[in-house]
Order: structure tokens, then sequence, then C-alpha cells
């Protein structure tokens, strides 16, 4: 069955993430110099504007800060789906992303909720990290 939503544009900045997401890894670029980590990839570190980059594997475990529930269809790819959830996941390494929380009912979505990435295979060349409730005993 053909991926309809939308996908990533992949670009120079953001290949090795995709890459590594590609492998079931969430990675996060890291500054050579000040050793903090940013999100979402960029030409220079968004803390002291080094260009010294790398990239660390995350443990892809997190919990929700924020989120949003799209009642309106946007686009055609999410008609399955709806109403689906929007979420900002503060991930254990301090620095957040936005991304959807799966395999759950919509109203059981909560503040401070712990969550672990997933990885949804969109093509061949990308995986989408979504993020899935976790247990207390699965940390």
């Amino acid at each position: 069955m053909p991926y309809t939503k939308p996908l990533p544009t992949i670009d120079n900045w953001n290949r090795a993430f995709w890459a590594a997401a590609r492998q079931a890894q969430l990675t996060a670029p890291e500054c050579g110099d000040c050793g903090k980590l940013f999100f979402p990839p960029g030409a220079c570190c968004p803390h002291c504007m080094s260009q010294k980059l790398g990239w660390k594997t995350l443990s892809g475990r997190g919990q929700v800060e924020s989120w949003t529930v799209f009642h309106q269809l946007y686009y055609k790819g999410f008609a399955g789906e709806l109403p689906y959830n929007v979420a900002v996941i503060r991930l254990e390494e301090g620095i957040s992303m936005m991304s959807n929380v799966v395999e759950m009912a919509k109203n059981q979505l909560h503040s401070g909720m712990q969550v672990q990435v997933v990885f949804e295979k969109a093509t061949d060349e990308i995986a989408i990290p979504k993020f899935r409730a976790v247990l207390t005993e699965e940390r």
C-alpha cells in the first residue's frame, strides 16, 4: 500500500538523521565544541554557532510535554487517522521533537506520559519516528 502522507525533504543537514531512522535509530546533532544536543538539525550549533557537529544516538525515551488533536483534514493521507495527535516529546537527553503518539486512544494522552520511539516505514528510504506509551516496567 503506497504511503500517502507528506514526506520529509532530505537535505545536507538532516540526511544523517533520516539514514539512522531508516535503521530504527533515533539521533540528534551534537556540537563538537560545547557538547550540546539540538534538534532540528542545522548548519551550526544554535547554542555556540560552531560548525563542528557530530551525531549522537539517543535512547528514544521521553515524555509528552504538550499536544494537540487534529479533527480537521488538511492532508488526504491522514483521512483514515482522524482525529490524530501531534505531540511535543521531551527526550531523556533534554531536547524536544514533534511527532505523533500512536497505538493508543486519543483521550488517554496526557502531559508527562512516558513514551518510547517506534518507527513507521513510509518508503524504502524513509522511516518516520513516532512514539508509543510505555508502562513503567518497560523503562
